[in-house]
């Protein structure tokens, strides 16, 4: 099995109600393309949000190069903050790391920021590093699952999940379509850290506040690829969402849990925390009506998108970390997971302990 042993969020400083975030956006738009924005905005049960920048700085932004420089500055600053947190809530030290696993989807660097930030906190030079993009909103629950695979493997290691997910930076304050609408009011920025160990370290880490991960499963949907993720245009990243998110969770997400927990012996009534990603109001919705979960099952994943958005990968990560504040009674079983970008699923099997 694998541990999680600590999980970290951070934040940027630039912290903003939804109507001041309304008000920015609708001042580059026609009139009637504004009413659109305000009624996605006011449907996407958001009241505040995080920006990587002061509000006032992204009209400053001149193309997507000042855009991404700016992302690689701060998803360093946010990703170094909640590593070496996590790392120190676990009572472990950045020389412990064994392998680190980056996620993002909105910016690119090389050298990749975990190597950036394995620098700047004092990561070991033979560290081992899997930078992953492209999985977007599944990312938070995919590199869990990859931790898992790797301590399987390595079960004396000590391995990290950084993400860092600033979807500021990509908004296009000139497309008015209606993708981009409900993205510029949904989405958030913030980071996440995990650390977790292998079974044969575990014994050694000072501190363990988490579950054991027991197993995962990815599933990958057939001809879903436009479902969401990104066109690359000369102006940057232009956001690709389909409406149709939740009648995709409706068709397979029932199915795939169900199959999940029964090659385990277990139904979804034997479930008792779900940690799920926010990816908006009406997915929320469908996964509580696939699974048929009982009210209140995900009010952490409901009260994560109205306070921070939904931070893509981070999310479900930043719901795992509010959902150990909460303390799950122990020797119970959990469920994580997230939809993203394929279209795909990741499920999470975890263990409270």
């Amino acid at each position: 099995m694998t541990t999680i042993a600590a999980v970290r969020a951070a934040l940027p400083a630039h912290r903003y109600p939804q109507q001041v975030l309304t008000a920015e956006f609708a001042r580059h738009l026609e009139p009637r393309r504004a009413r659109v924005l305000e009624r996605f905005h006011r449907s996407a049960q958001v009241r505040t949000r995080h920006l990587a920048l002061p509000l006032e700085r992204y009209a400053e932004l001149d193309g997507f190069g000042a855009a991404n420089e700016e992302f690689i500055r701060a998803a360093v600053d946010l990703g170094a903050q909640a590593l070496t947190g996590a790392l120190a809530d676990a009572g472990l030290e950045p020389r412990d790391v064994d392998v680190i696993y980056f996620t993002t989807v909105t910016g690119v660097a090389a050298p990749s920021i975990d190597a950036r930030i394995a620098t700047r906190i004092g990561l070991r030079p033979d560290v081992k590093r899997v930078p992953m993009f492209g999985l977007g909103c599944v990312a938070g629950a995919a590199g869990i699952a990859r931790l898992h695979d790797h301590l399987k493997g390595a079960p004396d290691d000590v391995a990290v999940l950084v993400s860092v997910e600033l979807c500021s930076l990509t908004i296009q304050m000139t497309d008015d379509s209606i993708a981009n609408l409900v993205a510029s009011g949904l989405f958030g920025d913030g980071a996440t850290a995990v650390v977790a160990v292998g079974d044969q370290r575990v014994g050694s880490v000072p501190n363990v506040s988490g579950p054991r991960v027991l197993d995962s499963r990815s599933h990958l949907y057939p001809d879903s690829l436009r479902t969401m993720g990104w066109d690359v245009t000369g102006a940057g990243l232009k956001i690709v969402l389909d409406a149709d998110v939740p009648t995709l969770v409706r068709a397979y997400l029932g199915d795939d849990v169900r199959g999940f927990l029964g090659d385990h012996g277990l139904a979804v009534g034997d479930v008792s925390t779900w940690v799920s990603h926010p990816g908006g109001p009406k997915v929320i919705e469908a996964i509580e009506e696939t699974l048929e979960l009982p009210d209140g099952a995900l009010e952490l994943t409901w009260r994560s998108l109205a306070t921070i958005g939904n931070l893509s990968s981070s999310s479900v990560l930043h719901v795992l970390r509010d959902t150990l504040d909460k303390r799950p009674a122990r020797e119970t079983t959990g469920v994580l997971m997230a939809m993203g970008p394929g279209f795909c699923s990741e499920l999470v099997l975890l263990e409270w302990i």
